[in-house]
């Protein structure tokens, strides 16, 4: 057999470990793994010292298309995602029109079909008009399913916060429901009460038990009906043993590497910058996230890649809006963790590339292995990145991340078996066709 291209000489990465070895590839997939030396390729790329990781699949990103266009498109966006290391998007319904039916999503597909640097997904939104057809949306070719159901007031229009109606939406349909976990009624209350000013209040006017209570309760409703949920950006320790708990019932939860990060101190020196929904915390409940990433609580790392440009940034709090870029630096801040000893690279893996694929039934992808996608990502784990603005690829132009050099850099990163990235260059435009779900 003759292949395409054969990687040689680098070290594969799996949850279950590393062991050297070489990656052919033939029409797209990966054709074999192994000892190539003796394979028949086109062309053969160098890969010594160097580590190969499945592409990662970014289940929460807001490429901001249609409506939004002047912070994100979805050729921008996917190309700051490639640059990252990330091969496939799953992006959010809160655009303008939100993607709340059959015809949205089609619009979306079609917009994305020959721009999308990566692969892509649209979730379809839940919204108080469509709460009787979402078995029949999610069931639709190129979405993962119903997600982010907002439980309180976000970025858009998108929110279903009573119970009665989260019910409703979890009666509809048998995939697994991504969640945005924050309860509307607290935070009202809170935000009439604080009559918050600074950006500094953010974490009070979205406290900790507005999200221990919303967790609290699409658990319930989840145990209730059968149906499963996955809590996105989880931001406090007080909702970490619930989650545990609720991993009887087949729940699962996602954390962001901006709720690593930072934390409330950053905000006299980011201000608005940081600021996201859910809130970032203080450094008791960041210590927590991070004690309980290197327990295994997470299944997915998402960037919940939220970009608003520098000047919608700069309004005065409460007008500021909520939402960061971070597609682009998901995997490098990970693999920097991963330097430091936080987190092994082996879990990096399991949660950005084979959870994502296993929970939400994506075919084809999240593993180096024959048959599969070559959907993958080669990185110098010994190499560092500067965040600089030069290296950025997102419309808005900047980064929360700004300044920080990250151990752990992208070298290549191949899409269906060809070059998005070549030698951290941007390579091969258009190579992102829709995903497939089982």
């Amino acid at each position: 057999m003759k292949l395409d291209l054969s990687l040689r000489g680098g070290t594969i990465v799996s949850s279950e470990g590393r062991f050297a070895a070489d990656v052919g590839i033939k029409d797209g997939r990966i054709a074999a793994v192994g000892e190539g030396s003796a394979w028949d390729a086109a062309e053969t790329v160098d890969c010594y010292g160097l580590h190969v990781l499945p592409g990662v699949i970014d289940t929460q990103v807001h490429f901001r298309e249609p409506g939004l266009t002047h912070k994100e498109d979805l050729e921008s966006g996917s190309r700051a995602a490639v640059k990252g290391g990330v091969t496939t998007f799953f992006d959010e319904p809160n655009t303008d029109p939100t993607t709340t039916t059959a015809e949205a999503l089609a619009d979306k597909l079609e917009r994305a079909a020959g721009r999308a640097w990566a692969n892509f997904a649209f979730w379809v939104g839940a919204s108080m008009d469509n709460l009787d057809q979402l078995g029949d949306l999610e069931s639709l070719p190129g979405t993962p399913g119903i997600g982010e159901v907002f439980m309180a007031s976000s970025t858009g229009p998108l929110l279903v916060a009573d119970d009665a109606s989260l019910r409703k939406v979890l009666e509809n349909g048998r995939r697994r429901v991504s969640i945005h976990a924050e309860d509307e009624d607290r935070i009202v209350s809170n935000r009439a009460r604080i009559r918050p000013t600074h950006v500094r209040q953010h974490p009070a006017v979205r406290d900790a038990e507005s999200s221990r209570l919303a967790t609290e309760r699409i658990l319930r409703l989840s145990r209730e009906t059968g149906r499963p949920v996955h809590v996105l950006h989880v931001s406090t320790l007080d909702e970490l043993p619930i989650l545990a708990e609720a991993k009887e019932i087949g729940a699962s939860c996602e954390v962001t590497p901006q709720h690593l990060t930072f934390c409330s101190e950053d905000y006299e020196t980011l201000g608005s910058k940081i600021q996201m929904n859910t809130p970032v915390r203080s450094a008791e409940h960041r210590d927590a996230l991070r004690r309980a990433l290197a327990e295994g609580l997470f299944d997915v790392v998402g960037s919940d890649h939220a970009p608003h440009t520098l000047m919608e940034k700069a309004a005065a709090y409460p007008d500021s809006p909520s939402g960061m870029p971070g597609v682009q630096t998901l995997l490098p801040v990970m693999l920097d963790f991963a330097s430091d000893g936080l987190v092994r690279v082996e879990d990096v893996v399991r949660m950005t590339a084979e959870n994502p694929a296993r929970l939400f039934g994506v075919v084809g992808k999240g593993f180096v292995k024959p048959g599969f996608d070559a959907d993958l990502v080669v990185v110098d784990l010994d190499s560092v990145q500067k965040v600089e603005p030069s290296w950025l690829e997102s419309k808005c132009g900047w980064s929360p991340f700004e300044g920080r050099a990250l151990r752990g850099r992208i070298v290549h990163t191949l899409v269906r078996g060809r070059f998005a990235v070549r030698e951290g260059r941007l390579g091969v435009p258009g190579l992102g066709t829709w995903v497939m779900f089982d």
